[in-house]
């Protein structure tokens, strides 16, 4: 795994763990720890969105005021391995 994949691997785990406390706060709205880490989480994964997209250009349309990410691959060019 490279730099790039291994960054965007730390990014989807914080954006799934912040997620994931999302729904859980949902019914649980007073639990302070579940809070404090939503919070935790939801930083990590902006920081890590902004290091990715400086390194390495937009993920979505939205980040880009222009077409740069349409000069990614997309994800059916994007060869796999089973390793």
């Amino acid at each position: 795994m490279n730099e790039k994949q291994r960054l965007l691997r730390k990014l989807q785990t914080s954006q799934f763990a912040a997620w994931e406390l999302h729904l859980y706060l949902d019914t649980h709205p007073c639990d302070t720890p579940a809070n404090e880490m939503f919070r935790k989480y939801t930083n990590e994964a902006m920081l890590l969105k902004k290091e990715y997209e400086h390194k390495y250009g937009p993920l979505t349309a939205s980040a880009s005021n222009e077409a740069d990410w349409l000069e990614s691959p997309w994800p059916w060019e994007i060869e796999r391995s089973c390793d």
